[in-house]
């Protein structure tokens, strides 16, 4: 299963990815599908050196992705990536998510990252779960700051330094 850099080709398989999360209420704070027009700044932000896009491939097929990408525009966050990973819905549970997220870790000094956040739904238990397995805490707790569906829902700040 390789994973590489992903091309402007593969954003439609990237935000049909994303759009399949949206109705879980889980992973996004979207609450409508996004266009892949609308995406494609948010890509282009994205550079092979410096703050990947990355794809997760089998048989052909995009599976998975992650993004690292600035958390904040100031200099002084140059160091501090935030991270964002997504998969297929009928290919959820066979390790995707896991495989992305240690490159992430694995590679992250090679971009000047010192720090990763990642900012999940405080509901969204197999998120939490699976950054908690790679080391990530909780640094923050943003209570009811996002309304889904009538409901407040909370956001975490999970963090994890990379020495």
């Amino acid at each position: 299963m390789p994973i590489r850099d992903a091309s402007i080709d593969d954003l439609a398989a990237i935000v049909a990815i994303y759009n399949a999360a949206i109705p879980g209420r889980l992973a996004t704070a979207d609450l409508e599908p996004i266009s892949v027009e609308s995406r494609r700044p948010w890509f282009n932000e994205h550079l092979p050196g410096s703050r990947p896009l990355w794809v997760l491939e089998e048989a052909g097929a995009i599976m998975g992705w992650l993004s690292l990408q600035a958390f904040h525009v100031r200099p002084a966050y140059h160091a501090t990536a935030e991270v964002s990973v997504y998969v297929a819905p009928d290919a959820q549970r066979r390790g995707y998510a896991q495989k992305l997220l240690a490159q992430a870790i694995e590679r992250a000094g090679e971009f000047g990252i010192a720090t990763v956040l990642a900012l999940i739904f405080g509901h969204n238990e197999p998120s939490l779960a699976l950054f908690r397995s790679f080391g990530f805490e909780t640094w923050g707790h943003l209570p009811r700051v996002a309304e889904l569906d009538g409901i407040e829902r909370d956001v975490l700040i999970l963090g994890r330094r990379i020495e």
